[in-house]
């Protein structure tokens, strides 16, 4: 069963063919990183620079933006330190050289740079160094022959500038771990529903795939010598078929409640053509939907693993309330040598310990030391919460 969710997060796109989140949050800092670069170019052009200056100005600027738009990348927050010491050398160098050239109309820069560090350094150190570069940049401004207004700047804008840009770069990769963890959630979600319909689809139809199977056989035998009854058994077998593609249509919608009491009665039958001598003893009255429903899927299982894996010919059916709890026990003879393989380790027996455990039960199997099989599915009377434990077993199938 295919789920859209799946497809949107895998390919990184949002339904209605948006953008994806992790391409916005990018091209945010993008766009902040380039206007800071557009305050430089204008900061230096309202001095009135000459053309050379201009173009160190450019020139330099593009360098920055260049090792900024390397370091915003994620892959640059794994770098060893080895690695990402001599870029920051680099931005250190382009943060402090060009300001005695081009004087506070350069400080942003060297909030870039403290945006650097707080993003690839540890964050104690960062910190102090990122309150260095803005104390460097603070004192070269009072000692300059500016105005007071200029000399407030220059430090106020390398800390805004570190601060938005380290801010956006973190928002950035949180919003890529979000969108990665939509995906992996979407995936689970895919998985969690292709066992549930492999539960169901074992738990709901391979009993009555083997009921047919079973009074198929049995039809064979009987026509030649009771017509009759041969014809009553027949119709069992549409009954049976009708059942099996009824529960074939829940499965993709959702596991349905079934009665300990009916499948039951459906399992005294069943084995009744088979020729197996039953006892059977339910007397646990009314009971709580999801305890009913996991009861009678471990009683179906049992049943369906007599006919599959055993020659028995006596089985007996226990249901009875102990306490808060209740308990089901099934015991058959006729056990074969590959049918104790099958109700040690079958997918039928580890689905029956799953619903058993979303209720707060527990399911034991083993053949005893005389050889009879023993299927025991202890359960308490309220399970966890109501809502909760039906939620739960319908999540489990």
């Amino acid at each position: 069963m295919a789920d859209p969710l799946s497809g949107i997060a895998g390919r990184g796109i949002r339904p209605g063919g948006d953008l994806p989140p992790t391409w916005v949050s990018r091209m945010i800092a993008v766009a902040v990183l380039c206007g800071y670069s557009a305050v430089l170019v204008l900061n230096v052009l309202r001095d009135g620079p000459g053309p050379g200056k201009l173009a160190g100005c450019l020139a330099c600027v593009t360098a920055v933006c260049a090792v900024q738009l390397l370091l915003l990348s994620p892959r640059a927050r794994a770098w060893p330190l080895r690695r990402g010491v001599p870029v920051l050398a680099v931005q250190a160098a382009l943060a402090f050289a060009p300001l005695a050239w081009f004087g506070p109309a350069w400080a942003p820069v060297g909030g870039i740079l403290g945006a650097s560090l707080l993003l690839l350094l540890p964050r104690r150190v960062a910190w102090g160094l990122f309150a260095l570069v803005v104390a460097v940049i603070g004192g070269y401004a009072a000692l300059s022959d500016l105005p007071l207004v200029s000399r407030v700047y220059a430090p106020l804008i390398a800390v805004l500038t570190g601060l938005v840009l380290h801010g956006l770069t973190l928002l950035t990769d949180l919003v890529r771990a979000l969108h990665t963890t939509r995906a992996e959630l979407a995936r689970a979600a895919v998985a969690q529903e292709r066992r549930r319909i492999a539960r169901d689809v074992h738990d709901l139809l391979g009993y009555s795939l083997s009921a047919i199977t079973l009074k198929c056989e049995l039809i064979h035998r009987l026509v030649p010598v009771q017509p009759g009854r041969a014809l009553d058994e027949v119709e069992s077998v549409l009954a049976v078929s009708r059942q099996a593609v009824a529960d074939a249509r829940l499965v993709a919608s959702g596991y349905r409640d079934m009665s300990l009491a009916d499948e039951a009665e459906a399992a005294v039958e069943v084995m009744a053509a088979a020729g197996i001598r039953t006892t059977m003893d339910i007397s646990c009255g009314r009971l709580h939907p999801a305890v009913d429903t996991v009861l009678a899927t471990a009683l179906r299982e049992g049943v369906t693993n007599i006919l599959r894996h055993s020659k028995a010919r006596v089985c007996d059916i226990r249901a009875v309330r102990e306490g808060e709890s209740v308990r089901l026990v099934l015991v058959n003879d006729g056990v074969l040598t590959e049918g104790r393989t099958a109700a040690s380790h079958g997918s039928g027996l580890d689905n029956l310990r799953a619903r058993a455990d979303a209720v707060g039960g527990r399911l034991t199997a083993m053949v005893r030391d005389d050889g009879r099989f023993r299927l025991v599915a202890k359960v308490p009377v309220r399970p966890l919460t109501a809502p909760a434990a039906t939620t739960a077993v319908r999540e489990i199938a």
